[in-house]
């Protein structure tokens, strides 16, 4: 089993370098499921695995300047603001059953995953049918809506903070639906965005006194960073119109699986 979670450590990182997320979402049931961490030690290595393989696969990407800095800072900073709000305030707000009726109970955790499946799939949804985009891409002139892309930042920090899960999944169709950024230029951007993330919540976890074990997080790390290189080198050859597409199914699926685990299987 241990042999198979470093073999998924590389498909982290190819899943990463290809699609610029999906990490985070990968990582942790592989620490869990695989490497035999507790869930809550799980999530805090999963942070520091994220934004390590994210920054190396950044790299790559600002070699050949598919990365928009500008862009990263105004989908950022709104986006850290939202998770802390949501974190700090309105998360305790919610009641553990939300909607109790006879034998149908709705809990917290299974209507945050709900959320969360039901908004994958529509992000899915629209990068799969926004074809007269694809179209648009080539002639991109570099002028991208900021002020939509500020907004959809502190969206995404919201969602983000709520389902307490790397926002990847989110920033990609937030930048190319909303923002109108390329889908190359937006996955180097996700990586610089996600890695950001990634290292201030791990940082949060360190404050926490959680007790790492560096050995085993940089072995993993190195297996994620071969990972991302090789992503990084396929996605050079996989043209835009098909990369967007395929991002697009890879977050349909994961979305419908949420749904049904939650509703079918684990159940409310």
């Amino acid at each position: 089993m241990e042999i198979l979670g470093y073999i998924c450590s590389v498909i982290i990182g190819l899943t990463l370098g290809v699609l610029g997320s999906g990490g985070s979402i990968l990582t942790v049931p592989v620490l869990v499921y695989l490497m035999h961490y507790n869930p809550l030690v799980a999530t805090g290595y999963s942070l520091f695995i994220v934004g390590l393989t994210s920054i190396s696969g950044a790299f790559s990407y600002m070699k050949k300047d598919l990365v928009d800095y500008k862009t990263a800072v105004v989908f950022a900073v709104p986006s850290f603001i939202s998770v802390y709000i949501v974190r700090r305030y309105i998360l305790s707000l919610i009641p553990p059953v939300v909607f109790h009726s006879g034998n149908f109970v709705l809990k917290k955790e299974v209507l945050i995953m709900l959320v969360f499946g039901v908004l994958m799939i529509s992000a899915a949804y629209s990068m799969i049918r926004n074809k007269k985009y694809e179209q648009e891409e080539e002639k991109h002139s570099g002028i991208f809506n900021y002020p939509m892309i500020l907004t959809q930042g502190f969206l995404v920090g919201a969602m983000t903070g709520l389902v307490s899960v790397g926002g990847g999944f989110l920033i990609i169709p937030s930048l190319v639906i909303f923002g109108r950024v390329p889908i190359k230029m937006a996955v180097g951007t996700s990586l610089v965005i996600i890695a950001t993330n990634a290292f201030i919540g791990f940082l949060g976890d360190l404050s926490n006194q959680l007790v790492i074990d560096w050995t085993f997080l940089f072995k993993f790390c190195l297996f994620s960073v071969v990972g991302i290189v090789l992503g990084s080198n396929i996605a050079r050859h996989i043209s835009a119109a098909r990369l967007k597409p395929l991002f697009g199914w890879f977050v349909l699926l994961m979305g419908c699986y949420i749904v049904i685990h939650e509703l079918f299987i684990r159940g409310y």
